[in-house]
């Protein structure tokens, strides 16, 4: 059976995704808009598995219940050892389950919901993480763990196979890698554009078993489970957060075990009174990390003195002109949440001057990919300072 709900489906937008074995950067809660974000809160202890309603708020959306780990007199659903497998916490103690594909639909899938603590604001991007362990019981691992975000929560209680519905977060697209960490959380991660009134956060595989991809898991003779024929997967650590201007969703990299450097070029351009407001812009150039549109303080520093100048010439018009390096392209071609740094970078740069109360009209954006070589780039530079380089926007007034 699949269920057709009639609720609000949501707008997606990949960004950048999770990577098994990289430790994830620790979350500031304060803001984050999904309570009891961590499963922490028990409104009483569970005694059996299928319990996620003892976590305060949260609820499973069919009549297949997830299942909640915490400390307990029951092995099946302790701490860190279960009848799943063996994990520890990504935040705090407990964690949320969820079966998330089966060989032929023989297990039914099942699914986490919350309501969040206020609706999603029209047009205003959230970044949206959760994260994710394949347990060890698991005879598949699968693709395609997402969140949706929707005005009214799903319900039903029949054993629905799949809520089918267009995920707002996505992992991987449907050709892209399945999700094996087993002994790690992987975080999945995205950039959301609220449609408005979003009031909960649903997780799970919301593809069709012929749209998931999957791989068939080896047993690992070290741990004593027995396997289910499902991709069954540990859920932690989630969060909906309001994206500044200018800011992007700090989504780790899929770099395929690849270790990419984390150098950002830095560069003062300092501008003087005898400079022409033309020549103060030209010369300012903004750098960026490795597959990241993130801007920098130092590049803020930049974007602000373009602004004043083209506050106090309402005339001038600015091409802004967006590069990557050849390196971005190379993991681009296995990576596609790293194809286009070029054009996500100029976007960013216009989110940001808009900020500064440009018009966006004024803004021409323009982008070269890895075709141009920065005139900073210096015969001694290491292949790494070179590429650092070859990550920026330039301007030019028009």
């Amino acid at each position: 059976i699949k269920l057709n709900s009639n609720t609000m489906k949501t707008y997606l937008v990949l960004f950048s995704f999770g990577l098994l074995g990289l430790t994830a950067h620790a979350q500031d809660n304060t803001d984050n808009l999904v309570p009891n974000s961590s499963f922490e809160e028990l409104k009483k202890k569970p005694k059996r598995l299928g319990s996620i309603e003892y976590a305060t708020g949260w609820a499973s959306p069919t009549g297949v219940r997830a299942d909640l780990f915490t400390s307990s007199k029951n092995p099946e659903i302790d701490v860190p050892v279960n009848l799943y497998g063996k994990e520890n916490g990504k935040s705090g103690e407990n964690y949320a389950g969820v079966v998330a594909y089966s060989h032929g639909n023989k297990m039914p899938r099942s699914y986490v919901m919350t309501k969040l603590s206020s609706p999603l604001k029209k047009g205003m991007r959230y970044c949206v993480k959760f994260y994710v362990s394949l347990a060890e019981a698991s005879k598949y691992a699968s693709n395609n763990m997402a969140a949706m975000l929707v005005k009214k929560p799903y319900g039903s209680d029949g054993k629905v196979s799949i809520i089918e519905e267009n995920p707002s977060v996505m992992h991987f697209k449907n050709d892209h890698k399945v999700i094996t960490a087993r002994y790690n959380w992987t975080e999945i991660c995205g950039e959301y554009v609220a449609k408005g009134g979003e009031k909960y956060i649903t997780i799970g595989n919301f593809l069709s078993n012929e749209e998931t991809k999957t791989t068939r898991m080896k047993k690992d003779p070290k741990v004593k489970v027995k396997q289910i024929i499902a991709a069954y997967y540990y859920v932690d650590d989630i969060s909906v957060k309001l994206l500044e201007e200018g800011k992007d969703c700090d989504c780790l990299i899929d770099d395929g075990g690849k270790e990419y450097s984390s150098l950002i070029y830095q560069k003062v351009f300092p501008v003087d009174d005898e400079m022409t407001p033309k020549e103060k812009i030209e010369t300012q150039q903004v750098f960026f990390a490795f597959g990241k549109a993130t801007i920098t303080e130092q590049g803020k520093k930049a974007l602000d003195i373009i602004a004043k100048e083209l506050q106090a010439n309402p005339e001038m018009k600015l091409q802004i002109i967006g590069h990557n390096n050849a390196e971005e392209d190379k993991a681009a071609e296995e990576d596609e949440n790293v194809m286009d740094m070029d054009n996500k970078r100029v976007a960013a740069v216009i989110r940001y001057l808009t900020s500064k109360g440009i018009s966006e009209s004024r803004l021409i954006p323009s982008t070269k990919g890895s075709a141009a070589t920065n005139q900073y780039v210096k015969e001694q530079d290491d292949a790494e300072l070179r590429m650092a380089k070859n990550r920026f926007v330039s301007f030019k007034v028009r």
